[in-house]
């Protein structure tokens, strides 16, 4: 992209240079200043590139809002102008402070525009409009929500009532994390992109990249909190503190592990389940599992079941720090010993 830049700079600079050459060769009183004419026409042409060089970086996004803030500044300057204000007066002191009055608030405009950008959503529309006219709710995700991977599954079950707004500094931040040289952060990294590359990929999904020009001194939990409150979203993420930190500033905010939590298999003391042992627990006699949520299962007397499917019966629920410790008991006569594990009829409860 970069190269090809820089070869429409060229021929811009050379045809610029050939035409002031040619306009001075076929007016005949400029003939004694054609070297004069291509100098002016050399210099005009890299003061454009010069300008082009300056503006690297400027969107589409903020062109559109300076030409809104513009046409704004040059309304206001217009009913100024209109106004009885302008009467009576020198003409020629009335004819400068109009272009004086059109200047300062054309500029005044850009700069408001320019700077507040983020807050026009009518510049560059993120927002879907169903067949029955109703805005849908929009959904700003962070890079620990892509990360974390669970967004694609919500989505493939078509449970994501939201449309996504991905900010490009959420992308950037998983290019930095991707690129680290710790192997840890550059796996973390890798897998938040091709999550993103998934959602992509989905149809069904309506998701926007939202280009926002924050202040890069912002830190990445200020700039989401700005760019969600500007667009009137809420924060998808699995970060506690930054949910915090959303909270605080009247945000609202959708946690995945909350959400988890949610739909995790709730436990009542007496009934029975299956668990699969997979190893020995703390004490000689036990047998320990998991349910499909992550919650561990401590069955006594399941020593001697450790790489079988067995009944239990809950007998105690204890919350943890990871998130509930089930103790059970195995059912007996659930099990024929005499039959291998692969024909085992197990116990209705």
């Amino acid at each position: 992209m970069k190269h090809t830049v820089n070869i429409i700079r060229a021929v811009f600079f050379i045809v610029c240079v050939l035409c002031g050459y040619l306009l001075a060769y076929t007016i005949p009183e400029w003939d004694d200043y054609r070297w004069v004419a291509v100098g002016i026409s050399a210099g005009v042409s890299l003061l454009v590139i010069l300008i082009d060089v300056m503006l690297k970086g400027f969107s589409l996004r903020g062109f559109s809002a300076v030409t809104f803030g513009m046409f704004l500044g040059w309304l206001a300057a217009a009913l100024l102008s209109s106004s009885p204000l302008f009467d009576q007066g020198d003409p020629q002191i009335l004819y400068l402070t109009r272009i004086a009055l059109f200047l300062i608030l054309s500029y005044a405009g850009a700069v408001i525009a320019l700077r507040g950008k983020d807050e026009f959503n009518i510049v560059i529309p993120y927002v879907r409009f169903a067949p029955q006219q109703v805005d849908s709710p929009l959904a700003v995700v962070d890079a620990s929500a892509l990360i974390d991977g669970r967004i694609v599954g919500i989505c493939e079950s078509r449970f994501m009532g939201f449309s996504l707004v991905i900010p490009t500094f959420i992308i950037e931040e998983l290019h930095r994390i991707a690129d680290s040289r710790d192997i840890q952060r550059r796996e973390r990294g890798r897998r938040g992109l091709e999550t993103l590359n998934k959602l992509r990929a989905m149809p069904y999904v309506d998701i926007h990249i939202h280009e926002s020009d924050v202040s890069r001194k912002e830190n990445i939990e200020a700039k989401l909190i700005f760019v969600t409150t500007a667009l009137k979203a809420k924060l998808l993420t699995t970060d506690y503190n930054l949910a915090q930190v959303a909270k605080f500033h009247n945000v609202e905010w959708l946690n995945l592990n909350t959400l988890a939590r949610c739909l995790r298999t709730e436990c009542v003391v007496g009934q029975r389940m299956e668990v699969d042992l997979v190893k020995e627990g703390r004490d000689p006699d036990q047998g320990v599992g998991y349910l499909s949520d992550g919650s561990m299962v401590v069955v006594t007397d399941g020593h001697d079941y450790i790489g079988r499917t067995v009944l239990a019966e809950v007998q105690n629920i204890l919350p943890s720090a990871g998130g509930r410790m089930v103790f059970a008991t195995l059912v007996p006569d659930s099990w024929d010993e005499d039959t291998p594990v692969t024909n085992q009829k197990r116990v209705k409860p």
